[in-house]
């Protein structure tokens, strides 16, 4: 697996970019005190580490995992941010809601068939899916379980919503491959979306 310079450059601006924003967005207070100058950016440290390692990384290795697949089938594959989203992202942070779109993975070479199409989307949502459970162990680790319920909620939100069959998202790809795959795809991946809203939320 092979990075271009460019695309390492991305990669990290998106990371650190999704965790400016979300950490806007989990403590609003923070966010305010780190404008006004009334918080030191150190206190803010600790939330950053956190959106970083359970938002970011969700979002980054959703996107990876498209490369992956991509390059599997024989692919050119590279993920390129858009910095028009990431600072939009920011200030939606600021404003005090979710939204993100830090960029994409895009591939092309080698003609591919409907069914690699579907599977390389598939890919980002099924990763968030594995990331989720990696994150569960620590809903049980009392200092950690905000953290869990974090990178558990996150994760199985970008699973669901990446299963919309709209646009550009992963769920219209699958669907025109196989209505069936993308029913139950979409099914686990809204439930447990779902399911942890409910009953797991996010500890901030």
């Amino acid at each position: 697996m092979r990075f271009s310079p460019r695309e390492v450059v991305d990669l990290v601006a998106a990371w650190l970019a999704l965790g400016v924003a979300f950490t806007f967005f989990l403590d609003r207070r923070l966010a305010f005190g780190l404008l006004s100058g009334s918080v030191a950016p150190l206190q803010a440290a600790d939330t950053l580490v956190v959106s970083m390692l359970t938002v970011g990384i969700g979002f980054l290795l959703h996107e990876l995992a498209h490369k992956v697949v991509a390059v599997r089938f024989g692919q050119l594959a590279e993920f390129r941010a858009d910095y028009g989203m990431l600072a939009l992202a920011i200030g939606a942070g600021l404003a005090g809601f979710l939204f993100a779109a830090p960029g994409a993975v895009y591939h092309g070479g080698r003609p591919v068939t409907s069914r690699q199409v579907g599977l390389i989307a598939l890919a980002g949502p099924a990763t968030n899916v594995l990331l989720a459970g990696l994150f569960v162990p620590l809903l049980a680790v009392g200092p950690l379980v905000g953290v869990g319920q974090l990178g558990v909620t996150i994760n199985l939100i970008l699973a669901g919503f990446n299963m919309i069959p709209f646009g550009p998202l992963d769920g219209r790809k699958v669907l025109s491959w196989n209505s069936l795959v993308f029913a139950l795809s979409f099914v686990v991946c809204a439930g447990l979306a779902l399911f942890s809203l409910v009953f797991v939320g996010t500890g901030f």
